[in-house]
C-alpha cells in the first residue's frame, strides 16, 4: 500500500481536490492521507464537510492579517514536522496558491515526489494574477508529475522544457466537483436567495477578490454595478462579498440602498453552484468561475486584463473586459439586450473537462508509483 498525501488549504483547492481525494480513497493501491493547512478556515471547512472529507492532519496556520510570507513559512515549518514522522510516497498539490507552492517546496526538500494538479496554466505576466502566476511556475520546477487540465496547459509546459512523459492531460477536476454538486440543488441558507431563485428574475452573479484589482479597479467595479442596477431595474445583481475588508470597502459603498442589489456573505460551495445554475450571466475576476460557469451555459465577463485560462476565451464563452467602469457597464448591457450575442456565448463548448479528471489523475499517480498505468487523456476539442 502506497501512502499518498493530498495537501491543500483554500476553498478553491478543496473543491478541486475533493474528487481526487474520493478517487484515491477508493483505490486499492493507496492509503490517502489528507492534510490541510487552513490557509482559509471557514470556507475550507465548509467544502470538506460538503464532500465528506475528514483531514488526517490540520496545520491550522490561519492568523489574522496573515501575509504571503507568513503563509509560506508556517506551511513549510508545519510540513517539516509532519514529514519527519510521516513520510508519504508522494504529495499532491493543486493549482497556484501559496499553500500548494509551500507544500511542493517542503516535499522537494524531503525528496518526496510532487504531483501537480492543474499544472501548466500561464497568463504570461508574472505579476498578474499575483502571486498565483509565480506560484504555479515555481511548482512546475519541482513537480515530478504534471497533470495539465487542457492541451493548452500541456503546450505551456512543453515550451518550458518539461518532458512530455511527465505530463498527462486530465481535464479539470473542478468540473467533476461541479457536476456532482449542482445535481443536489442544495437549499440556500439565506431566504432572500431562495425567494430570488424561484422568482424568475434574471440574475447577474458577481464575484471579486483578486489582489491586483484591489483599490481603484474595485471602486470602478462598484460604480459600474451601481449604474447597471439603476439602468436595469428588472435585473437582480447578487454579490457574495469576499471577507477581505479591503474588497468590501472598495466595492460595497456604491451599492448601498440599491433595491435590486443583493449582497450576501460568502456562500458555501453547494449554495454557490446552485446560484450559478440559476444565474443569467456572470461577472467575475475569479479563475475557477471561468471554468465552472461555461459547464452550465453561463456567459462570463472577466474583469481582468489577461487570463491563464484562454481556452474558454478562444471558445467564445468567456470575454476579457478589464476593470474600466464604462467597459463593464457596456458589456453587461450588451449581454442583457443582444440575444444573439448572449446565445453565442451561452452555447459555446466548455473546453475544461468531462467529469472524469479524477479517474485520470489517480491512474497517472498509480503509474508514477509503479502499480498501474495511465488511461486515455482528456480531449477538449
Amino acid at each position: 500500500m502506497h501512502s499518498i498525501m493530498p495537501i491543500f488549504g483554500t476553498r478553491p483547492e478543496a473543491i478541486k481536490m475533493a474528487p481526487i481525494v474520493s478517487a484515491l480513497q477508493e483505490s486499492a493501491h493507496f492509503d490517502c492521507i489528507v492534510t490541510v493547512t487552513g490557509q482559509h478556515r471557514e470556507m475550507l471547512d465548509q467544502v470538506n464537510e460538503l464532500f465528506g472529507i475528514v483531514p488526517d492532519h490540520d496545520l491550522n496556520i490561519l492568523r489574522q492579517g496573515q501575509t504571503l510570507s507568513a503563509i509560506m513559512t508556517r506551511t513549510i515549518d508545519g510540513l517539516e514536522t509532519l514529514f519527519a514522522g510521516s513520510r508519504p510516497d508522494a504529495v499532491v498539490v493543486q493549482g497556484d496558491t501559496t499553500t500548494s507552492t509551500a507544500a511542493a517546496i517542503a516535499a522537494f526538500y524531503h525528496g518526496i515526489p510532487v504531483v501537480h494538479v492543474e499544472a501548466g496554466l500561464r497568463s504570461g505576466d508574472l505579476l498578474s494574477p499575483f502571486p498565483e502566476e509565480a506560484n504555479r511556475k515555481i511548482t512546475s520546477q519541482i513537480a515530478r508529475l504534471h497533470l495539465a487540465p487542457t492541451s493548452t496547459s500541456r503546450e505551456n509546459l512543453l515550451r518550458e522544457g518539461v518532458s512530455p512523459e511527465d505530463i498527462v492531460v486530465t481535464g479539470n477536476t473542478v468540473i467533476d466537483a461541479l457536476l456532482a454538486t449542482v445535481d443536489k440543488q442544495l437549499p440556500f441558507t439565506d431566504p432572500r436567495l431562495e425567494e430570488l431563485a424561484t422568482s424568475g428574475r434574471r440574475i447577474l452573479l458577481v464575484t471579486t477578490h483578486r489582489r491586483e484589482n484591489q483599490g481603484d479597479a474595485m471602486r470602478n467595479m462598484g460604480r459600474a454595478l451601481a449604474r447597471i442596477a439603476d439602468a436595469e431595474p428588472e435585473l437582480t445583481i447578487v454579490l457574495p462579498a469576499h471577507k477581505n475588508p479591503v474588497v468590501r470597502e472598495a466595492v460595497l459603498p456604491a451599492l448601498d440602498g440599491k433595491p435590486n442589489v443583493l449582497v450576501t456573505e460568502p456562500l458555501a460551495y453547494g449554495e454557490f453552484t446552485r446560484l450559478l445554475s440559476v444565474a443569467h450571466l456572470v461577472l467575475t475576476d475569479s479563475g475557477g468561475v471561468q471554468e465552472e460557469a461555461p459547464s452550465l451555459g453561463k456567459p462570463v465577463l472577466v474583469m481582468r486584463e489577461n487570463t491563464e485560462r484562454p481556452e474558454a476565451v478562444d471558445a467564445g464563452t468567456v470575454l476579457l473586459i478589464g476593470t474600466d467602469e464604462e467597459r463593464i457597464v457596456s458589456e453587461v448591457s450588451r449581454l442583457i439586450h443582444d440575444q444573439g450575442h448572449f446565445a453565442a456565448m451561452a452555447n459555446a463548448v466548455n473546453p475544461y473537462g468531462d467529469g472524469k479528471a479524477a479517474a485520470r489523475t489517480v491512474a497517472a499517480i498509480e503509474e508514477l508509483v509503479g502499480v498501474g498505468s495511465r488511461i486515455g487523456e482528456f480531449d477538449g476539442a
